[in-house]
């Protein structure tokens, strides 16, 4: 079974220098029916103006991986951390017992773009980390790239602690790509940007899909990006 989750129809929160748009329910956007899928609790795409950002806040209980797609986003936190985050990298902050941290875009001209994405810990309660990796997108365009999951991995997958994976796909030039889950767990397929098709559904950017189907068949006739979460 393929469930999609039109871009068009996710949540929505618009002021003078942030665009965010929520795929489940968060802040002020509330959908019964959109709480998440298993263990992914939030995909938020936000568009942040140049030299705006989000204040000194705080988590707690929650595995939280920003992936930037265009700019550049300026972390800082409770632990001590600071850091630029750009394309290419991915940033995981595990919140466990209460982190504090902000987020802001240093340019003074461009806007930044990204994906902040949240998951469920199994366990509550831990101490509070980061980490930040810098990965070659490219290897995205011939299988699958693990960005996270449960364990490090030779190619520096950032440790997230939850039996879940995250991999970018980066299909160009009318190539295909298959995607196999284990059999009993479920997969949710996130387009970032461009156009694929997925076992024969059209999907935009913005499209989310929640799936059993196996294998998944991506193709895209231009490029696009795409980013898979394979869940328990």
């Amino acid at each position: 079974m393929i469930k999609v989750r039109k871009g068009s129809a996710r949540g929505r929160t618009l002021i003078d220098w942030l665009d965010s748009r929520h795929t489940f329910s968060f802040g002020d956007y509330y959908e019964p029916s959109q709480m998440g899928f298993r263990q992914l609790r939030v995909i938020n795409e936000d568009r942040v103006g140049a030299g705006s950002g989000f204040a000194t806040h705080s988590h707690r209980d929650m595995e939280i991986i920003t992936y930037v797609l265009e700019g550049s986003l300026q972390h800082r936190d409770s632990l001590g951390n600071g850091s630029i985050i750009k394309p290419g990298d991915i940033q995981r902050m595990s919140a466990g017992t209460g982190i504090r941290h902000s987020e802001f875009n240093p340019s003074p001209s461009e806007s930044v773009h990204f994906l902040q994405i949240w998951i469920t810990p199994s366990v509550q309660g831990l101490p509070p980390s980061y980490e930040q990796r810098t990965f070659d997108l490219a290897a995205g365009a011939e299988k699958p790239l693990l960005l996270a999951g449960p364990q490090q991995s030779d190619g520096g997958a950032v440790l997230i602690h939850q039996d879940a994976r995250i991999y970018l796909v980066k299909p160009s030039n009318r190539k295909s790509m298959s995607f196999e889950a284990v059999p009993g767990r479920q997969a949710w397929l996130q387009v970032a940007r461009g156009s694929i098709r997925l076992n024969g559904h059209l999907l935009e950017a913005g499209d989310g899909v929640a799936t059993d189907e196996r294998p998944l068949e991506i193709t895209t006739a231009d490029s696009a990006e795409a980013i898979i979460f394979d869940l328990a």
